[in-house]
């Protein structure tokens, strides 16, 4: 079983739902919201297994002296004291060869997010195995990145952060270009408007290859609010 702490909008969210129908599944229920069509369904295997997300903190095992009642409580107290904000637009991109929403511009506080995520949670990782590290392809990484993923289990963390949520697999030349024309009638006006980070939930990933499931979805920032209420 591993774990994760992803970004996603709430399930009733107009994003999410629209995410999901592309995708062809939601990460809260496991519910399929529409048949796909085969070319869809084939470009969107590995996006369907992870769910409608963005990493903050990387899947990782459990330590050994750790549960996951203590993961489920430092997750609810780390979101209870965490200030949402308003991120920067959407757009959609591509990042090594796969289509994603990526923001419009670099955000401070995205970076800052993510960074406190993978430290403050690296108490609760198992260290990576050989066979983890090289499932990385280490050869093709930078020095930096083989640092990071030997110090936090994964190699995109810290300077090498950078905010996506997954839509395809590799695609290339004139099938790219359809799918950027697909993606962008898909989604079109729910990408006009900056996006809250109000919200961040705990994946669970149950066994090898099965596919992850939201286990906790928290609202950032809830305790303040009842006190100023």
């Amino acid at each position: 079983m591993r774990y994760a702490i992803y970004f996603t909008p709430g399930e009733a969210d107009p994003l999410t739902r629209a995410a999901e129908r592309w995708i062809g599944r939601s990460a809260f229920s496991d519910a399929v919201p529409a048949p796909l069509d085969a070319d869809l369904a084939f470009h969107t295997a590995s996006a369907r297994r992870y769910g409608f997300h963005a990493t903050l903190k990387a899947p990782f095992y459990l330590a050994e002296d750790r549960s996951e009642a203590e993961v489920v409580d430092a997750f609810d107290r780390w979101t209870a004291i965490r200030e949402p904000f308003i991120g920067p637009r959407l757009v959609i991109g591509q990042i090594d060869g796969f289509f994603a929403l990526v923001p419009e511009t670099r955000s401070a506080d995205l970076d800052a997010l993510a960074r406190d995520l993978t430290v403050d949670f690296d108490i609760f990782r198992a260290p990576a195995s050989e066979a983890e590290i090289a499932r990385r392809n280490p050869e093709r990484l930078t020095t930096r990145q083989v640092r990071h993923l030997h110090e936090w289990g994964y190699p995109y963390v810290m300077e090498d952060f950078r905010f996506h949520m997954t839509l395809t697999g590799r695609v290339a030349g004139e099938e790219a270009a359809q799918l950027r024309r697909r993606l962008e009638g898909h989604f079109g006006a729910l990408l006009d408007a900056p996006v809250a980070f109000a919200s961040l939930a705990l994946f669970v990933e149950p066994e090898p290859g099965a596919p992850f499931t939201v286990r906790a979805f928290r609202p950032l920032g809830h305790e303040l609010a009842r006190k100023t209420a």
